[in-house]
């Protein structure tokens, strides 16, 4: 494959997606001291940028293969691509999705038309009847990463960065099964000047082990929110362009994921799934380890609200924002609203507090009050910390 079949994979696509935005981030640019750009595929058509390789595997199936329909297994945005390059073309789609997927992203793909059946825990575990229904019923299956054609429809991010960004030196770009990599990386074959390198969460990273072996290898998974990049094992088109195309691949950790995503919000005003993420943080992980202009993919914008919720919680207590205390005080009229306003004297604002008076550990007329506030930073909530030790608290 080289940059050729994804030019004519963006003549498929020219009235079907969107030429996606790409802005340029002081933030970051402050951070890094690189001039560095944003490109917003969460802003695309479904929120990913999955529609692209989808649309462009299924417009090229024969009549037959259109007669009787696409498969697919996956939790969200392979599903939501799907689900409309299928309705767009008129095809019958059925997607089968985990038990217990998101009900945002399984109302999105629903309202393309598509016809969800539920499996297992997990993409993996919805694979299996996926192919299986493909066996009995004649159903094309799209594969989310595994195609060619799935590749080049990818690679169309590729052709706009260069537009967009003609003189970019360094593209970072998520990384799970590869296909939005290899597209994007195909670049090099006529811009070798280029550096691409591929992101994933550190507790689900496939591609690693596998360069390093020469060739697609399961990894075990562990626990990430980058759920859309956490992938078992590369695919074999892809990896083939990426082990001679990618530059490198990096991880990084929870924290890093979804400090990126709250600081996208704030910062930038772009709202993320934490696999979208990933490219943004590579760089607050490493500001000063890429030659600029820098340009880092947002992949996905998806992510459910409770989802969310969660992320901004950890994001917060990772950046020292949130406080959490298990304070032993007297168990007498008063002795908690001195705790509060001692409290409110040093500007937190107090989120949660319980009391504990049931520990065998606790004293007559003692008790445990944990309690969780909002800090301005590290150094706010370290100086509340040693404040609260000054004023003679019992901290535990």
């Amino acid at each position: 494959m080289d940059l050729s079949d994804v030019r004519r994979a963006r003549e498929l696509l020219e009235s079907v997606t969107e030429t996606t935005p790409m802005a340029h981030s002081r933030w970051l640019s402050s951070r890094t001291g690189q001039d560095v750009f944003l490109k917003a595929e969460n802003l695309q058509r479904t929120g990913s940028f999955k529609i692209r390789g989808a649309y462009v595997r299924m417009s090229r199936l024969t009549p037959e293969e259109r007669a009787r329909g696409v498969v697919a297994a996956s939790a969200g945005n392979h599903a939501q691509g799907v689900a409309l390059a299928a309705s767009l073309l008129g095809i019958k789609s059925t997607i089968f999705m985990p038990v217990g997927a998101a009900l945002p992203k399984v109302a999105a793909t629903q309202s393309y038309g598509a016809d969800i059946q539920f499996h297992g825990t997990g993409v993996t575990e919805a694979l299996v009847p996926a192919r299986a229904f493909a066996e009995t019923t004649g159903a094309v299956l799209i594969h989310p990463f595994d195609h060619e054609d799935i590749i080049a429809g990818q690679g169309t991010v590729g052709l706009e960065i260069l537009e967009q960004c003609p003189d970019v030196r360094t593209i970072l770009v998520p990384l799970g099964g590869g296909g939005l990599a290899a597209g994007i990386a195909l670049l090099r074959t006529e811009r070798p000047d280029l550096r691409i390198i591929g992101v994933q969460a550190e507790d689900a990273a496939a591609y690693p082990a596998s360069i390093a072996a020469g060739q697609p290898l399961a990894s075990d998974m562990g626990v990430t929110m980058a759920d859309g990049i956490a992938v078992a094992q590369p695919g074999d088109i892809p990896f083939e362009i990426l082990h001679s195309l990618l530059d490198e691949v990096i991880t990084v950790s929870e924290e890093s994921l979804s400090g990126a995503l709250i600081s996208l919000l704030e910062r930038a005003k772009m709202l993320v799934e934490p696999a979208g993420a990933a490219a943004v943080a590579a760089l607050l992980e490493r500001p000063e380890a890429f030659e600029g202009p820098v340009v880092a993919v947002l992949s996905g914008g998806n992510i459910d609200a409770l989802v969310l919720l969660d992320v901004i919680r950890h994001g917060l207590a990772a950046a020292g924002r949130f406080l959490t205390m298990r304070v032993r005080i007297g168990d007498r009229p008063g002795e908690l609203m001195r705790l509060l306003s001692d409290l409110a004297l040093m500007q937190v604002n107090v989120m949660t507090v319980n009391h504990d008076r049931s520990s065998e550990l606790l004293g007559v007329r003692q008790v445990d009050v944990d309690i969780q506030v909002a800090t301005r930073g590290p150094q706010h909530r370290d100086e509340v910390r040693a404040r609260m030790v000054d004023l003679g608290y019992q901290l535990l």
